[in-house]
C-alpha cells in the first residue's frame, strides 16, 4: 500500500543570527519535539502562500519578504513529507507580537534540541562552526579539527575539479569553494558540495533569486552595502574583511575595529571576522559582533578601540 504524500511549508525565522522553534504536542505527528512554524500547504495555495499563513496563524506575525531555503523529502514509516522551507529575517517592531511558547535559540544550541528526523539537514545548514581555516593546500581538509571548515581558495581549472572527484562526503561537508569552481563541476559532484563561496565581484553581480537553493552561500564584504547586499540576496553568512593590518595597533587597525563592530551589529547573519590571526582570537572578535573567525594565517591578534 502507498504511503500518503504531504507538502509542508516550513519558516526559518532569524533575528540576530537566533532562530524562532517551538514544541510538539504529544498528539501530532512527530509530537515531543522541537519545530519550526509550518503547517500543511493547502488546496489552491502555493508553498510560500502556505508559509506566510501558517507563520501568522501561529506565531502571530505577517512576514511579507521571504526567500527560498531547500526542499526536503523525507519517507517516514507511515508518511512521505515534502518539506517546502523559507527564509525571513523578522523586523525588531515585531518582536513583540510573537506569541508564547516560541522562543529565540542561537545556533549552537540548535543542536542540543529534539526535532524530526525530516529537520536534521535544515539543523545543519542552520549551524556554522565558529573557525573557517582558509586554505590553498586541499590536504588541510583532512587535518581540520572537529570545530572547524575550510574554505580551498583556489582558482577553478580542470585539476582541481579531478582533486574533489576523490573526497569522501564526510569531507566534503567541511569545504567550502568559490562559485566559479562550484561552477565547473558536474551536478553529480555539485550535489555533494554543502557551501559555496562568493568573492565581492560575485556578491554584488548576483541578484535576488539567483543562488541556488539549498546551498548555503558565504560572501566576503568590506562595507556595509556588500554586507546588506549579501542578506538581501539570502547569503547565510559573510566574511567580513575590514581588518586588513593585524598584527600592529595603529590608529587606522582601531578605526578597522570599530568599524567592523558598528557592521556587525546591524546584520542578522553570522560575521566571521577575516584576517591574519588564531583559534585563541575566537573570544576576543565575538566581543566586536563576530559570529566566528575565518583565519588566513595563524597570528595572534589584540584589536583594540
Amino acid at each position: 500500500m502507498s504511503k500518503p504524500n504531504i507538502h509542508v511549508a516550513i519558516a526559518i525565522l532569524n533575528f540576530k543570527t537566533q532562530i524562532l522553534v517551538g514544541w510538539r504536542e504529544a498528539k501530532q505527528h512527530q509530537g515531543n519535539k522541537h519545530e519550526f512554524p509550518g503547517g500543511k500547504v493547502e488546496a489552491g495555495e502555493t508553498p510560500k502562500q502556505a508559509c506566510r499563513r501558517e507563520v501568522f496563524e501561529e506565531v502571530g506575525i505577517d512576514i511579507i519578504d521571504w526567500h527560498p531555503f531547500d526542499f526536503i523529502r523525507h519517507e517516514y514509516e507511515d508518511v512521505i513529507v515534502h518539506l517546502h522551507l523559507f527564509f525571513a529575517h523578522v523586523p525588531i517592531n515585531q518582536l513583540d507580537q510573537i506569541r508564547q511558547p516560541w522562543t529565540w535559540y542561537t545556533r549552537p544550541q540548535l543542536l542540543d534540541l529534539k526535532f524530526p528526523k525530516a529537520n536534521i539537514a535544515m539543523i545543519q545548514r542552520l549551524y556554522w562552526k565558529k573557525d573557517i581555516k582558509i586554505s590553498a593546500e586541499l590536504s588541510d581538509l583532512f587535518t581540520l579539527k572537529d570545530q572547524q571548515l575550510m574554505y580551498w581558495g583556489v582558482d577553478a581549472d580542470s585539476n582541481q575539479v579531478q582533486l574533489l572527484q576523490n573526497i569522501d562526503q564526510q569531507h566534503l561537508d567541511q569545504l567550502i569553494i568559490n562559485d566559479s569552481l562550484f561552477q565547473a563541476l558536474d551536478l553529480a559532484l555539485q550535489g555533494k558540495i554543502k557551501s559555496v563561496h562568493l568573492e565581492p565581484h560575485q556578491l554584488m553581480s548576483k541578484q535576488k533569486g539567483e543562488l541556488i537553493v539549498g546551498k548555503r552561500y558565504l560572501a566576503t564584504c568590506y562595507n556595509f552595502e556588500s554586507v546588506q547586499h549579501a542578506v538581501d540576496i539570502g547569503c547565510d553568512a559573510v566574511l567580513l574583511c575590514t581588518i586588513s593590518d593585524t598584527t600592529t595597533y595603529s590608529e587606522r587597525s582601531k578605526l578597522e575595529w570599530a568599524q567592523f563592530k558598528s557592521i556587525a551589529s546591524r546584520v542578522d547573519i553570522p560575521v566571521f571576522a577575516l584576517g591574519d590571526m588564531n583559534e585563541n582570537n575566537l573570544a576576543i572578535v565575538q566581543e566586536y559582533g563576530a559570529y566566528g573567525i575565518a583565519r588566513i594565517g595563524d597570528v595572534s591578534i589584540m584589536p583594540s578601540e
